[in-house]
C-alpha cells in the first residue's frame, strides 16, 4: 500500500494562497526550496488538481533553460519533469511531461492508486483535490511549512471535515526566515 502525503507552504493562519491566489508571501529560502526539491526527487507519483497543474506546468518544464536559472532550479525542473504525475481534471484534454490525465472519480482513482503495491510514496497537491482526499480519509501524512505571516483569507490548507482526524507529530524542523516545518501522520 502506498503512502499519500499532502504538503505545502502554509501561512500561520492556515492558507496556502492569499486572496487573489497570491503566493508572494511563500517564497522559500534556499534551504526550504532544497527540502521541497528533495521530496520531488523521492516521490513515486504526484497527484495534481487542474489549477496547481496549470501553475506548475506553465513554469517548471523549461525553468532550467532560463538564463538566470540557479543550480537548485535546474535540479528541481529536471526532477519535476521526470517525476510520474497524474492530473485530475474534466476541463483539460492533454498533459505532458511524464503525466497522465484522469477525468473520472478522483477519490476512487486515488484509493486505487494507494492500494497498489509500490514502494514509492504519493504526494497530492492542489487545494480542491487534497480536500476531497482529506474528506475521504485517504491522506496518511501532512507536511506543513508554516511561514510567519498572516494573510487573512484565501485558499485554506485544511478543509471542513465530517469527523475528527487524529494525528501524531513525527518531525519538526526550523528553516531560515522563521519557517517551521511540521510533519504529522494520521493515526489509523
Amino acid at each position: 500500500m502506498r503512502k499519500l502525503t499532502f504538503g505545502m507552504n502554509v501561512s500561520l493562519d492556515g492558507y496556502i494562497a492569499a486572496p487573489g491566489d497570491d503566493l508572494g508571501w511563500s517564497v522559500p529560502s534556499d534551504e526550504l526550496f532544497q527540502f521541497w526539491s528533495d521530496r520531488v526527487g523521492e516521490t513515486g507519483l504526484a497527484l495534481y488538481g487542474r489549477r496547481l497543474w496549470e501553475t506548475m506546468s506553465s513554469y517548471w518544464p523549461a525553468a532550467d533553460k532560463e538564463p538566470d536559472a540557479t543550480s537548485a532550479a535546474i535540479e528541481f525542473a529536471g526532477r519535476w519533469r521526470d517525476m510520474p504525475k497524474v492530473v485530475f481534471s474534466s476541463t483539460i484534454s492533454t498533459v505532458d511531461w511524464n503525466t497522465r490525465l484522469v477525468s473520472g472519480d478522483a477519490v476512487a482513482e486515488i484509493a486505487r492508486l494507494k492500494a497498489e503495491d509500490d514502494d514509492g510514496h504519493m504526494d497530492i497537491g492542489g487545494a480542491t483535490l487534497a480536500a476531497a482526499a482529506m474528506r475521504a480519509g485517504l491522506i496518511d501524512e501532512y507536511v506543513i511549512a508554516t511561514h510567519p505571516v498572516l494573510v487573512g483569507g484565501g485558499t485554506p490548507f485544511f478543509t471542513a471535515l465530517d469527523n475528527w482526524v487524529n494525528l501524531s507529530l513525527v518531525e519538526t524542523r526550523a528553516f531560515p526566515d522563521s519557517v517551521l516545518l511540521t510533519r504529522y501522520e494520521t493515526k489509523r
